[in-house]
């Protein structure tokens, strides 16, 4: 009976704490939004490179990075008439009908390919405001991009977000001011040469015209990473169909290159339910992870990492597999 009622008023004491989190949480979206407001009457409305220091938002710490090989799943939520019009953390102004989304580490600008995986629409989006920092989110999408993947009604949805490596590094060159090809070495610039049939012998060969400019092939390919760079600051609306498969909802409390130390976050979370060690191979590393689940919905989904959180796993979040 004892230990009942310990249990139970831990219990409670954890469910208190989530609720506090959860105001914590939304203040903090909030405030953080509020400080991106421009505070001159004709502010800029294209943006800067910035990849940005590590920062903290409720005791958790975010590194942002430059990550060409990211690949994740997890919840998308988005964001759109509270914001619009207000600056973004790279220095952009938030059009909720272009085609961008707010991410917490990745650099600005970057081309990501979004895809829903309850219905298998994808849509690719650029990466130009931090964020989200409510718990159990890893993107943040504009409202167009939300309507385009079919989830503004509910909220949220299961997604994969990856990178476009080489359309980001364009978009990179481009908003640092030396070319999308900048990553590239030199090439010797190819004059392109006219060819012209030889009179008769015996009659005099026609004047050649004069003032034809000679287009060389490095300045052809300056022109066209410039119109792919403008084409890529502002993504068509495409929505591209991919197969949907079965996906669940996990909450991952850590991954460990260790089994010891994975079966003891096991046992540690033993009281939750169903919590199992998945491995899988990143690289040549070989990660045992330590997850909860499957969840039935997001919303369950959402309280059992804010347990944990509360319990100071740190690493904790919401994936989908």
């Amino acid at each position: 009976m004892v230990a009942s009622s310990l249990r139970s008023g831990a219990l409670l004491l954890c469910l208190l704490g989530i609720l506090a989190g959860c105001a914590e949480t939304e203040l903090a979206v909030h405030n953080a939004k509020r400080l991106k407001t421009p505070t001159d009457s004709t502010p800029a409305t294209s943006g800067t490179f910035k990849v940005g220091k590590p920062y903290q938002i409720k005791s958790i710490w975010y590194y942002p990075r430059v990550d060409y090989s990211y690949d994740e799943t997890g919840v998308a939520s988005w964001y759109g008439p509270g914001f619009h019009g207000k600056r973004t953390a790279n220095g952009e102004i938030y059009n909720q009908e272009d085609l961008t989304a707010a991410h917490r580490t990745l650099p600005m600008p970057t081309l990501v390919q979004v895809t829903n995986l309850e219905n298998g629409r994808s849509i690719r989006v650029r990466i130009n405001d931090r964020g989200p920092f409510a718990h159990g989110r890893i993107i943040d999408l504009s409202k167009r991009g939300a309507e385009l993947l079919g989830f503004v009604r509910q909220g949220t949805a299961k997604v994969r977000v990856q990178i476009l490596e080489p359309e980001s590094r364009q978009l990179v060159n481009a908003a640092k001011g030396l070319g999308p090809g900048a990553d590239a070495p030199p090439a010797v610039p190819v004059e392109t040469v006219a060819v012209q049939q030889l009179p008769p012998v015996g009659q005099a060969a026609p004047a050649a015209p004069a003032g034809q400019p000679v287009q060389t092939a490095a300045a052809q390919s300056q022109l066209n990473d410039a119109r792919a760079a403008q084409i890529l600051s502002n993504p068509e609306p495409v929505v591209m169909q991919q197969a949907v498969r079965r996906t669940r909802l996990y909450v991952q409390a850590g991954a460990f290159t260790q089994i010891a130390n994975a079966e003891r976050m096991r046992a540690r979370l033993s009281g939750l339910g169903n919590v199992q060690i998945a491995r899988a191979v990143v690289g040549d590393t070989r990660f045992f992870r330590v997850r909860v689940g499957p969840m039935a919905n997001v919303k369950e989904a959402d309280k059992t990492l804010d347990l944990l959180l509360y319990n100071g796993i740190t690493n904790a979040k919401v994936i989908v597999d």
